[in-house]
């Protein structure tokens, strides 16, 4: 048949078949996801998969009541490659002519300081740290945090400032443009972030089902722990109380509550800013009812023997909630822990095995990236277990279910989580 061979899904749905296929090897990663004017997704499928797709083990996977279908798509499907190039070469081309009409020069200078990356919240884009850091652009686009400040300037540069990043904007077909400077030391990781246009700062992000509202002014959102919300989402938690040691806004505490299943959910979190916007996310999903905010420092928490399951959802390292985790579990039944860490593994050292080849080198750095996360949960799990018997005073016995692999940080540096089994002897 011509066209791209697709797999149809509800946009609610979408992420699961995505995470679904992709995991089957059967998702063509070099094309864009297409949304359709029905409302649904298209999910291109790579041709050498299509006589393996079994449609009815996909839908069991995802929701009983889901529903998809295999066509071929007669729309162009856009290599993710060809996209990103579509959208720079418009931003290029708008700031161009904005700066051409100012008398100003285009170099090349200019344009690789043009962002190429960003994230995209609704009509909002959030630009990163590395891009309009040249004078130039810092001389249009004078950064303004005070109105009375905007008015001291002179009616040209009052003009300059609006015209630079209604630009932009329009370049990424957004309405509101913010940019990130960096990571605050405030111990609550909140993000340094300035406004460029628009003035509300509050932003819907939906996945899986799942809205999240926040201020991107003042809270952090990783689309990048997408695969691990869904994760969380496919846990049977029915009749379990979960104990999410680092809430945020609710990354895992709504997926336990809403997909999940779970009883009910204590969340601790001590940002006022991701508290505020945890109360909105667990109201606008109709689950407050579920779940006990607890505000303030983790380690203060004056609840134990209450949980079937804890959530350590910090990174880099999740270390100091191990004692609260387990003091929490049930001393009767145990439960299980959900810890995060971001693990380190050794590199290949290439200047004594010069001759090795690019496809050697990959094979050995996954074989050494699975060994160094088997020994860290190894030795988590030891730990664990002498620290459980310490608060106890008894025997426990603790079992690796699954190491998960999140995502990558850095080369040999990645996300992992491990789901450990902790059950009295």
């Amino acid at each position: 048949m011509d066209g791209v061979a697709c797999l149809r899904v509800p946009q609610c749905h979408a992420q699961q078949f995505r995470r679904c296929l992709q995991s089957r090897g059967a998702l063509d990663l070099s094309l864009c996801l297409l949304k359709d004017s029905d409302g649904t997704v298209l999910l291109p499928i790579l041709p050498s998969c299509l006589s393996q797709l079994d449609l009815h083990s996909l839908r069991s996977m995802v929701a009983s009541d889901s529903a998809c279908e295999l066509v071929w798509s007669q729309s162009p499907l856009k290599s993710k490659k060809e996209r990103g190039k579509t959208s720079g070469d418009k931003l290029e081309k708008i700031l161009q002519e904005l700066l051409e009409s100012h008398g100003e020069r285009w170099t090349r200078e200019l344009r690789g300081d043009v962002p190429r990356s960003f994230q995209r919240h609704g009509d909002l884009i959030l630009l990163g740290d590395g891009c309009f850091s040249l004078p130039l652009w810092k001389r249009m686009g004078t950064v303004l945090k005070h109105y009375h400040t905007f008015l001291l300037l002179s009616a040209k540069n009052r003009k300059d400032n609006r015209q630079l990043w209604s630009a932009v904007a329009r370049g990424l077909g957004a309405k509101r443009l913010a940019k990130m400077s960096r990571i605050s030391r405030d111990g609550f990781r909140s993000p340094v972030v300035t406004m460029l246009l628009g003035e509300n700062s509050w932003v819907r992000h939906v996945d899986n089902g799942i809205s999240y509202e926040f201020d991107v002014t003042k809270c952090m959102f990783s689309a990048g722990n997408i695969t691990e919300k869904l994760r969380v989402a496919g846990f049977d938690c029915r009749g379990e109380t979960v104990v999410d040691l680092y809430a945020g806004i609710g990354y895992f505490t709504v997926p336990y509550l809403v997909h999940a299943g779970a009883s009910h959910v204590h969340a601790c979190e001590w940002n006022p800013d991701a508290v505020e916007a945890l109360q909105k996310n667990l109201a606008e999903n109709s689950v407050s009812d579920r779940c006990t905010i607890h505000q303030g420092d983790n380690r203060q928490l004056q609840l134990c023997d209450i949980a079937d399951r804890v959530n350590l959802g910090l990174i880099p390292s999740s270390e100091d909630g191990w004692p609260v985790a387990c003091r929490l579990l049930k001393r009767t039944t145990g439960g299980i822990l959900h810890i995060h860490q971001n693990v380190t593994s050794p590199s290949l050292n290439t200047a004594a095995s010069p001759a090795i080849n690019d496809a050697t080198r990959r094979v050995y750095g996954k074989k050494a990236d699975r060994e160094a996360w088997q020994a860290w949960a190894d030795d988590t799990a030891n730990r664990i277990a002498s620290l459980l018997r310490d608060i106890s005073s008894a025997s426990w016995i603790t079992n690796i279910q699954h190491i998960e692999h999140v995502k990558s940080y850095a080369p040999h540096v990645h996300h992992v989580v491990v789901d450990l089994e902790c059950r009295p002897s």
